[in-house]
């Protein structure tokens, strides 16, 4: 399960408790820590929420970029830009298989 460093980092950076985070999301404080601590996974409501609650983007959240505003298309490659069209131009259900088999490649290139 992953580990959200950024979003106690970004409710830290804001000087916020988890209690107020939590009472925002409308969980508990105790289910927020366990966020932070990695032994839940967020929701992607609730991941949005904290995204907008903080100015941040997704990526940033999720430790994909260290950019807080996230990247935009004038900042890839050829190539990466190439594979965002096509997976945005799959159908859902092909866009859950594609998730799936770049998670399987990601960890076995890890």
């Amino acid at each position: 399960m992953a580990k959200y460093n950024r979003i106690k980092d970004l409710r830290e950076d804001s000087d916020r408790t988890q209690q107020e985070i939590a009472e925002y999301l409308g969980t508990s404080s105790q289910h927020y820590g366990k966020y932070e601590l990695g032994h839940a996974e967020i929701p992607f409501e609730r991941a949005i929420a904290l995204a907008k609650f903080y100015g941040v983007s997704l990526d940033y959240i999720a430790g994909l970029t260290n950019s807080k505003k996230g990247f935009s298309r004038g900042e890839l490659t050829e190539k990466q830009q190439r594979i965002l069209e096509i997976s945005e131009s799959l159908e859902n259900g092909d866009k859950s298989r594609t998730a799936e088999l770049l998670k399987a490649i990601a960890e076995l290139i890890e």
